[in-house]
C-alpha cells in the first residue's frame, strides 16, 4: 500500500532529501550526504524508505524536446459524447498508447480531457488530430492550442522544510 502524505508527517530531513533529489536525482550518495548533512548509512536508509513508501515514484532524465526537433507543444481539449465507463476506458487506453501525448488529464469544465502533446510540425499536428483523436468513437469535440513558448516547466513539488 502506498502511504500518503496524510498517513505520516515527514520530518525535516525527509523533506530536505526529497527537495534535493527532485532537483538533482542523479547526485551520488556522497554528494547527497554533503548537501543534507547526514551520515552515509542514514542517508541511504532514508532514501530507500522514501522509495519503498512511494514518496519517490521514479527517477527520470528530462530530454530537451527542441534538440530533438519537437517544435510544437500543444494543449488539446477533448469533449466526449458518452461518459459511460466503457467509453472512458477506451479513450484512456488509446491515449496511453500515443507516444506524442506527454500528459492526459480528465478534467471538469468545458471539456472532458486536456492532452499535452509534443509534435515536430503542424503537419504532424493535423495527422495526430485527424488520425488519432478524431477516429476515437466517443470524441465529439477537439480544440487545439499551440504554445508560443514555455514560461515555466517544472516537475518539482513545493516541499518546504525549516532551514537551520
Amino acid at each position: 500500500m502506498i502511504k500518503s502524505f496524510v498517513d505520516r508527517k515527514l520530518d525535516d530531513m525527509d523533506q530536505r532529501l526529497l527537495d534535493v533529489l527532485q532537483r538533482e536525482a542523479q547526485l551520488s550518495n556522497f554528494e547527497l550526504v554533503r548537501r543534507v548533512n547526514l551520515s552515509p548509512p542514514a542517508t541511504h536508509a532514508r532514501v530507500k524508505r522514501l522509495e519503498a513508501e512511494g514518496l519517490i515514484d521514479r527517477y527520470v532524465t528530462i530530454v530537451n524536446k527542441d534538440h530533438l526537433g519537437f517544435d510544437l507543444l500543444c494543449f488539446i481539449y477533448v469533449g466526449m459524447k458518452a461518459h459511460q465507463r466503457k467509453h472512458i476506458d477506451f479513450f484512456q487506453e488509446a491515449v496511453v498508447k500515443m507516444p506524442e501525448v506527454l500528459e492526459c488529464h480528465h478534467v471538469t469544465g468545458e471539456c472532458d480531457y486536456i492532452l499535452k502533446v509534443v509534435l515536430k510540425n503542424s503537419k504532424d499536428l493535423k495527422n495526430f488530430v485527424v488520425e488519432n483523436l478524431s477516429s476515437l468513437p466517443s470524441v465529439t469535440r477537439i480544440q487545439t492550442s499551440v504554445s508560443y513558448g514555455e514560461i515555466k516547466s517544472s516537475t518539482q513539488l513545493p516541499i518546504f522544510y525549516k532551514e537551520e
